[in-house]
């Protein structure tokens, strides 16, 4: 038949028309002819929210730390600290510690302006003990700079200089804000002896509220750290952390590492922490902080399945001081605290540092799960040194139990002794220690018994009490033979 295909081996018995058979043929070779690749997503669907760019003025894109370095990168600082080292020596003759002077020891760190009028914000540590600290800026200008405030307990502390330039500095943003994943820059002065000043890293923020983290002597009392993958080495303590928009989330502070080189887990004070106690810093050179009276534990894994909670966080009220401002607000030990002023509560870490920079003489709203039942209380934050310099006798009420050097003591008795099935024999008994304190930081635990301070047999709490009226005002360090609870006798120094 004329104009048809007609099927070779007569299956079917149908025929295609040749006018599609031309269609099909012209479709494919546009396909062909146009390089198609449906693999490939449609352009459309990509945006720069996808990639770490930004577009530029003249539509090209680029990276958005560019303009963020290029904004703060001037108000970073090198700073150097000339201090007089001491070594302590322990006398095997005479059984005491005592300090030998090294001679003059330098030791670098960053730090940043914060003000146009010379100050700057750094750490506590990079400046202990300084005989003298020199700041160096963008402009290799030098200048002599004073501490006028330092606080260990957040390892924190602020410079002045008298500035001969204009200054660039770097404005406080607001570290409750950020995200885990938000993008990180860590600005600082690495290894400085090889002049790598100003060194840009960045990472993201890795996590939020770490605590209970331990540096060696030098670990602050509050932690409530950053973290984040950005690196930082040696000499990048004190340089900001920043966001984005080139604003300072994050005071630098230190590292964990197996090697002493950074493998992208950094921390960084928050910067609200660091805007709670700078103004005290500049005003009076020390920190006033809140206090209740409370003796806090991170919740348990077996309380947190008692009461019925959806996960393993809140803070356990151990014990309540009498007639502190927690006690008369109600709170009871036993309690679990869940919010403070509207915020959650995850652990005693965060909470002591809500605590300690909550203003001072004005209630809080606390948050708490008591008998399974929600509740809130008001009490009153009270000024920690005025209310412990006005109930001194209070505090200590009955002899039971004294406050020492940042231990809760008391006369080692034999009902203890069996409480903690550990061997009996006169001494004083550590109950607790405080974070932060001198001795947390000479690694004295809670259940060890002190049988000598400063080479003088203590068999009980009045003994010890009698010495350390004694040694009261001592700056250099205290020695102390204790029994650890893992069965070890050891001196420790506590500086007071």
């Amino acid at each position: 038949m004329k104009g048809r295909f007609s099927n070779p081996h007569g299956v079917g018995g149908r025929y295609l028309p040749l006018g599609l058979v031309a269609v099909v043929f012209a479709i494919l070779g546009v396909i062909l002819a146009s390089n198609l690749d449906f693999t490939k997503k449609s352009t459309a669907s990509t945006t720069p929210a996808d990639y770490p760019l930004v577009q530029s003025s003249n539509g090209e894109y680029v990276s958005p730390f560019v303009a963020v370095v290029d904004k703060i990168k001037d108000a970073v600082v090198n700073i150097s600290v000339e201090q007089e080292a001491q070594r302590v020596v322990y006398d095997d003759f005479f059984w005491r510690f005592f300090e030998v002077p090294q001679g003059p020891s330098f030791s670098y760190g960053s730090g940043f302006f914060f003000r146009d009028d010379g100050y700057i914000l750094t750490n506590n540590h990079v400046v202990k003990d300084a005989k003298r600290v020199v700041v160096r800026t963008s402009t290799g200008y030098q200048y002599d700079a004073q501490v006028t405030g330092a606080d260990p307990e957040t390892d924190l502390a602020v410079l002045k200089v008298t500035p001969e330039e204009k200054i660039n500095f770097i404005p406080f943003g607001d570290s409750d804000e950020i995200k885990v994943g938000d993008w990180a820059i860590a600005i600082g002065n690495p290894f400085p002896q090889q002049g790598l000043d100003r060194t840009v890293t960045v990472g993201v923020i890795s996590a939020k509220g770490r605590s209970n983290l331990r540096f060696g002597s030098q670990s602050p009392r509050y932690q409530d750290y950053i973290q984040t993958d950005a690196s930082i080495n040696p000499g990048n303590s004190g340089g900001p952390l920043l966001n984005l928009k080139g604003e300072a989330v994050g005071v630098n502070a230190a590292i964990s590492s197996p090697t002493g080189g950074s493998v992208g887990i950094g921390f960084a004070i928050p910067i609200n922490l660091a805007r709670a106690v700078v103004p005290d810093m500049i005003a009076t050179g020390k920190v006033s902080r809140g206090w209740l009276g409370i003796w806090l534990e991170d919740v348990t894994e077996a309380q947190a399945k008692r009461l019925g909670l959806d996960a393993v966080k809140g803070v356990y009220v151990d014990s309540v001081f009498k007639n502190s401002p927690a006690d008369e607000a109600g709170l009871k030990s036993g309690d679990i605290l869940t919010d403070f002023n509207g915020q959650e509560v995850n652990n005693a870490g965060q909470l002591s540092v809500m605590i300690a920079t909550a203003p001072r003489d004005k209630e809080a709203n606390i948050g708490l799960i008591r008998g399974g039942r929600k509740m809130s209380l008001s009490p009153l934050i009270t000024d920690r040194e005025q209310y412990a310099s006005a109930h001194k006798s209070e505090l200590n009420e009955g002899n039971d139990a004294i406050l020492w050097l940042g231990m809760e003591l008391t006369t080692y008795t034999q009902e203890i002794a069996r409480n903690n099935n550990m061997e009996y024999f006169e001494g004083v008994f550590v109950r607790r220690v405080g974070r932060g304190s001198p001795s947390d930081k000479s690694e004295i635990m809670p259940g060890s018994v002190i049988t000598q301070v400063d080479n003088r047999e203590v068999r009980n709490l009045d003994e010890l009490q009698a010495v350390a009226r004694e040694l009261q005002g001592r700056a250099t360090a205290i020695p102390v033979l204790l029994v650890d609870p893992r069965g070890s006798i050891e001196y420790r120094a506590i500086r007071p």
